[in-house]
Protein backbone atom coordinates (compact mmCIF):
# COMPACT_ATOMS: atom_id res chain seq x y z
CA UNK A 1 0.00 0.00 0.00
CA UNK A 2 1.74 3.23 -1.06
CA UNK A 3 2.27 6.04 1.93
CA UNK A 4 -0.57 8.07 0.06
CA UNK A 5 -3.04 5.87 0.66
CA UNK A 6 -2.33 5.06 4.05
CA UNK A 7 -2.69 8.69 4.41
CA UNK A 8 -6.08 8.85 2.90
CA UNK A 9 -7.21 5.70 4.58
CA UNK A 10 -6.51 7.69 8.06
CA UNK A 11 -7.45 10.94 7.22
CA UNK A 12 -11.17 9.25 5.92
CA UNK A 13 -11.54 6.76 9.51
CA UNK A 14 -11.04 10.21 11.23
CA UNK A 15 -13.22 12.17 9.84
CA UNK A 16 -15.53 9.07 9.72
CA UNK A 17 -15.21 8.49 13.07
CA UNK A 18 -15.99 11.95 14.82
CA UNK A 19 -18.94 12.50 12.56
CA UNK A 20 -20.27 9.03 13.54
CA UNK A 21 -19.38 10.28 17.47
CA UNK A 22 -21.36 13.29 16.92
CA UNK A 23 -24.23 11.24 15.33
CA UNK A 24 -25.00 9.00 18.06
CA UNK A 25 -23.73 10.86 21.37
CA UNK A 26 -22.27 9.43 23.77
CA UNK A 27 -19.28 8.02 22.11
CA UNK A 28 -16.48 9.60 22.44
CA UNK A 29 -12.78 8.25 21.23
CA UNK A 30 -9.92 10.83 21.05
CA UNK A 31 -8.30 10.62 17.54
CA UNK A 32 -7.37 7.56 17.80
CA UNK A 33 -10.46 6.33 18.58
CA UNK A 34 -12.24 7.95 15.97
CA UNK A 35 -9.66 6.54 13.37
CA UNK A 36 -9.77 3.19 14.57
CA UNK A 37 -13.84 3.36 14.36
CA UNK A 38 -14.04 5.01 11.20
CA UNK A 39 -11.82 2.48 9.76
CA UNK A 40 -13.76 -0.64 11.14
CA UNK A 41 -16.80 1.53 9.78
CA UNK A 42 -15.50 1.85 6.07
CA UNK A 43 -14.67 -2.31 6.28
CA UNK A 44 -18.39 -2.57 7.42
CA UNK A 45 -19.73 -0.98 4.51
CA UNK A 46 -17.72 -2.36 2.12
CA UNK A 47 -18.82 -5.95 3.44
CA UNK A 48 -22.73 -4.83 4.10
CA UNK A 49 -23.52 -2.13 1.09
CA UNK A 50 -22.48 -4.44 -2.11
CA UNK A 51 -24.77 -7.31 -0.27
CA UNK A 52 -27.78 -4.82 -0.24
CA UNK A 53 -27.42 -2.97 -3.17
CA UNK A 54 -26.39 -0.16 -1.89
CA UNK A 55 -23.81 2.14 -4.31
CA UNK A 56 -22.91 5.69 -3.04
CA UNK A 57 -20.42 6.36 -5.63
CA UNK A 58 -16.53 7.07 -5.75
CA UNK A 59 -14.62 9.58 -4.32
CA UNK A 60 -13.50 10.54 -1.17
CA UNK A 61 -16.99 12.09 -0.41
CA UNK A 62 -18.56 8.71 -1.08
CA UNK A 63 -15.90 7.13 0.79
CA UNK A 64 -16.44 9.07 3.64
CA UNK A 65 -20.07 9.01 3.94
CA UNK A 66 -20.11 5.13 3.53
CA UNK A 67 -17.30 4.91 6.61
CA UNK A 68 -19.25 7.19 8.70
CA UNK A 69 -22.54 4.81 8.21
CA UNK A 70 -20.74 1.93 8.58
CA UNK A 71 -19.33 3.31 11.81
CA UNK A 72 -22.86 4.44 12.83
CA UNK A 73 -23.89 0.83 12.63
CA UNK A 74 -21.19 -0.62 14.47
CA UNK A 75 -21.60 2.42 17.57
CA UNK A 76 -25.30 1.30 17.83
CA UNK A 77 -24.87 -2.44 17.72
CA UNK A 78 -21.99 -1.81 20.55
CA UNK A 79 -24.53 0.35 22.14
CA UNK A 80 -26.89 -2.26 22.10
CA UNK A 81 -24.79 -5.31 23.25
CA UNK A 82 -23.52 -3.13 26.29
CA UNK A 83 -27.26 -2.22 27.61
CA UNK A 84 -27.83 -5.59 27.49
Amino acid sequence: MPIESLFILIIVGAVAGWLAGLIVKGFGFGLIGNIVIGILGALIATWLFPRLGVSLGMGIVSAIISATLGAVILLVVVGVIRRA
